[in-house]
């Protein structure tokens, strides 16, 4: 699906109240796996990203039709069939500790790229990062089975503790000089794929597009500052994170961003939250279990807990959550390695040193607990999980539960402990004296984007 046929796609119908963000969602969703199936008819090239330090603005320009194996992967999970390809890759010789996506991608190569939602097309190149230690070791799988070329990014992040670089600085100057050689050698090595001369105007075109696209994000992440939360950032907000990387730089993309603020803003003003009896306002950390999502979710919210914030929601778009990241339209190659340097050290920051955002987002959305999620085939988001739930517990008398399963592998699910875990962890919150009625300390809505 190209830039000029999402432009042309029909907008939906106006109004909030006739704005569904799930079923559209799933909409947009099925349209971009019909439109990967067909990509090679068309004569379209593909690329293979990843949903962080990915050089998507790039890709856009030349009008690559993206596949997201991580996005393939958790979408087997959520149709209940990550087992069968989980099974598949495990017979083939990977060991059961592997990244189950990945595992999962090894499950789909062995059928042919036969995929639940459809034929997925090999790629004409893969864009591989640092973001995640696996993506690299990814990359090699594709470069071995399927021939596939790749080109790696080397994203600087975050140095040490308490350690930042600040736009226009020294040392952001330096890693965005860097970032940019890079893309220049990316968009050589696309123009050899394509035919085509890169174009800057297009490119300054895309990033306005992902510019308003950040701004509407950014403010549907604040809307549920407000209590009762409109909706659960770990079951609303993985339907609004796909949306937001696979459309991301379109129109299409845009008007969802857009309309999804809108009808939030409306939730908020008629003060309904995603639920009824909003008792507990509680952070997610770690990435998600996509196979029983529905169910964990359930656990929480049936103690009128909701999910005001999930520190994935920040990583899983690239560290593009934050308002100061902005293209700057008019030099667009600098300023996409600008904005790509402080995403990355921001994406990156989330998971070495999670605890100091963490101590951020408990104070703005003013959650009574954290929940911390253990991947058991994820040590890269898994292993300072204890050290940070520590420093949370001793420095800010945070409560906390730790529950662990897997990103798509049912095996790892246990019901049974996991609601026992689940109600323990409410049970000692009530000991605590629970929270306050939504009409009490987090009933002010709060001020976004220069709207009240």
């Amino acid at each position: 699906m190209n830039i000029e046929t999402l432009e042309r796609a029909p907008a939906p119908a106006a109004g909030a109240a006739e704005f569904n963000p799930i079923q559209e969602g799933q909409r947009l969703m099925k349209a971009w796996y019909a439109n990967l199936e067909q990509a090679k008819a068309r004569g379209q090239n593909v690329a293979n990203v990843f949903v962080m330090g990915n050089a998507v603005e790039i890709l856009r320009t030349f009008d690559f039709q993206l596949v997201f194996p991580e996005i393939n992967s958790l979408q087997t999970g959520v149709r209940k069939k990550s087992e069968e390809y989980l099974r598949e890759s495990e017979d083939y010789g990977y060991s059961p500790d592997v990244c189950s996506y990945v595992k999962a991608d090894v499950g789909l190569i062995l059928r042919e790229q036969q995929h639940p939602a459809g034929q997925i097309p090999k790629a004409d190149i893969a864009i591989t990062s640092n973001m995640c230690s696996t993506f690299i070791k990814w990359g090699e799988i594709w470069e071995r089975m399927l021939k596939m070329p790749t080109f790696t990014l080397d994203l600087p992040g975050q140095r040490g503790p308490n350690w930042q670089v600040r736009r226009g600085d020294a040392q952001h100057m330096a890693d965005s000089q860097w970032v940019e050689a890079q893309f220049r050698h990316l968009i050589a090595r696309c123009e050899d794929i394509t035919g085509r001369r890169f174009d800057f105007d297009r490119l300054a075109q895309v990033q306005d597009r992902v510019n308003r696209m950040v701004h509407h994000w950014n403010n549907v992440m604040a809307l549920n500052r407000a209590c009762p939360a409109p909706y659960n950032a770990m079951l609303d907000g993985l339907t609004y994170i796909g949306i937001m990387n696979v459309y991301r730089g379109t129109e299409e993309g845009v008007e969802y961003m857009r309309r999804l603020e809108e009808q939030l803003r409306a939730k908020v003003a008629r003060g309904e939250g995603r639920v009824a009896e909003e008792r507990f306002r509680l952070l997610f950390s770690g990435t998600p279990c996509y196979v029983s999502m529905r169910r964990l979710v359930e656990l929480f919210e049936s103690w009128g807990g909701v999910f005001a914030y999930s520190d994935y929601l920040t990583f899983a778009a690239g560290g593009m959550d934050a308002g100061e990241m902005v293209y700057d339209t008019s030099r667009p190659l600098e300023s996409l390695a600008e904005i790509t340097a402080l995403a990355a050290q921001r994406g990156l920051s989330n998971q070495f040193f999670a605890h100091e955002r963490l101590a951020q987002q408990i104070k703005e959305y003013d959650v009574d607990g954290i929940v911390f999620h253990g991947i058991k085939s994820c040590r890269f988001v898994s292993s300072g999980m204890a050290d940070t739930r520590n420093y949370l517990n001793q420095r800010l008398n945070m409560p906390s539960l730790y529950i662990e399963s897997d990103l798509i592998d049912p095996r790892y699910w246990s019901d049974a402990q996991i609601k026992n875990r689940v109600d323990a962890f409410f049970e000692s919150l009530h000991q605590r004296g629970g929270a306050a009625p939504s009409t009490g300390r987090h009933a002010a809505t709060p001020t976004i984007g220069g709207k009240a």
